[in-house]
């Protein structure tokens, strides 16, 4: 399957909020049960025996994103979005 230039154009912009998004906080608390949810999945033995019941003593994940993963959204965004602009319209 062959990508259009509307196809690039969604995707480049898709990623470029991503980008923006992650420039824009600093960090992401997740909630009781998505903390539950990676504490299962990353055997970690404190939080996964902790059942979803009592969610209230496990403390809740922050997540911390380096800046630099923000910058590559950005960039890659920016490049896909050209592209689009560079290629010929679909059907045309």
């Amino acid at each position: 399957m062959e990508f259009n230039r509307n196809q690039f154009l969604m995707f480049g912009v898709i990623v470029l909020l991503f980008g923006v998004q992650f420039r824009t906080f600093e960090s992401f608390t997740l909630s009781e049960k998505a903390t539950h949810f990676i504490a299962t999945r990353m055997q970690d033995s404190t939080a996964a025996t902790t059942p979803l019941v009592a969610v209230g003593t496990v403390p809740h994940k922050v997540l911390r994103p380096p800046q630099w993963l923000g910058w590559s959204f950005i960039s890659v965004g920016s490049v896909l979005i050209l592209h689009a602009f560079g290629m010929k319209k679909p059907g045309g």
